[in-house]
């Protein structure tokens, strides 16, 4: 069978042989493939060769006047800046063969007296300088991936940039607004639609501050969110401490943006409604995850409310968290307890994939 390949097209190889008989027949064998071959005797003449940069591959022979192919090898330097070696040993020992693996060499071939090796020897080396094409072509292609992707974040992270300060801006305006107004169900109204605003932005402000600019780590999320709430909910009525306990967890950005509305309005709704106005009290938010299923709690320790009977206020706020939910593919429980309110809802972690 023959032994050459039409993979790689015509190349110049570099020849490292102080055997001229052997060289001169080398040397036919790649000609009639149309290849060119460069003859040298020493190491410091094929490191010249390469150094020169007009050689495709190498074939090393094993045993040389006063050195060995490992020498030569030990000498050229790493893969990705010389061309692909094969290694040629008259030995059949395979430890040597593997030892010139080891030292950098791309391939190898017994040597012998029979026409077999000459095909042999072709065949390796075309096959070695089209894998090192292939490899060479694979790492540009992934180059221009990287850099596609990396300006494609740049710009992301930018968007995010002037989304969240634009946001900020409307947030600060509505604050402004609600300073202005006399009225106490205005202001309050302009007050939740400042934390609604405030949870979006957040979103948005750590996209763009964040390694990964498709998605939100919740703990530092929800954990800045919750503070501008109980600041910016502080002027309402009653102080009230906003607890925490959130487990790290990462979501995609369009289910952080649903989950941090529906806490938002879960803490606003505590402020408001969960203890009398001469009173303070505690609201505590707790993330966790597991067996797949994301659980975000809203609790608290007031006048209590278990999902039945009528809502207080306009009930914005209750559809708002039902919207949420479904976007989330989640369940909203309101557990029974002895005194207060806990909001429970519940999500399958996959689908932050979708």
């Amino acid at each position: 069978m023959p032994y050459g390949t039409d993979l790689a097209g015509p190349m110049t190889v570099l020849h490292v042989e102080d055997d001229p008989a052997l060289a001169t027949l080398v040397r036919k064998a790649l000609s009639r493939r149309g290849h060119t071959v460069v003859h040298v005797t020493t190491g410091d003449a094929a490191l010249a060769r390469i150094e020169a940069g007009d050689v495709d591959v190498i074939a090393l022979d094993h045993t040389l006047a006063g050195e060995t192919g490992l020498d030569i090898l030990a000498r050229v330097g790493p893969r990705d800046r010389r061309p692909p070696i094969v290694y040629v040993t008259g030995s059949a020992d395979a430890h040597l063969a593997v030892e010139a693996l080891k030292s950098g060499a791309d391939d190898y071939v017994i040597k012998d007296v029979s026409g077999e090796f000459y095909d042999l020897l072709v065949a390796a080396l075309e096959q070695a300088i089209e894998r090192w094409r292939l490899k060479k072509a694979r790492a540009e292609n992934e180059r221009l991936v990287r850099e596609a992707r990396d300006r494609a974040e740049l710009l992301l992270r930018e968007v995010n940039h002037r989304v969240a300060n634009s946001l900020g801006l409307v947030a600060a305006m509505v604050r402004m607004q609600a300073s202005l107004v006399v009225d106490d169900e205005a202001k309050r109204a302009l007050q939740e639609t400042q934390s609604r605003i405030t949870a979006v932005a957040g979103v948005h402000r750590h996209l763009y501050s964040s390694a990964s600019v498709g998605e939100v780590e919740i703990s530092d999320y929800l954990g800045h969110l919750l503070a501008e709430l109980q600041a910016s909910l502080a002027g309402t009525g009653a102080v009230h401490r906003v607890a925490s306990t959130l487990a790290p967890l990462v979501l995609k950005t369009d289910h952080a943006v649903s989950l941090g509305i529906a806490v938002g309005e879960l803490v606003t709704n505590a402020f408001k409604y969960a203890y009398p106005e001469t009173e303070s009290g505690e609201i505590r938010v707790a993330v966790s995850a597991a067996s797949g299923v994301v659980t975000v709690s809203v609790e608290d320790d007031g006048v209590g409310w278990h999902g039945e009977g009528p809502t207080k206020g306009s009930g914005l706020g209750s559809k708002i968290v039902g919207a949420m939910c479904r976007t989330l593919d989640a369940t909203l429980e309101w557990s029974e307890r002895p005194v207060g309110t806990a909001a429970v809802i519940r999500f399958p972690i996959a689908a932050t994939a979708h």
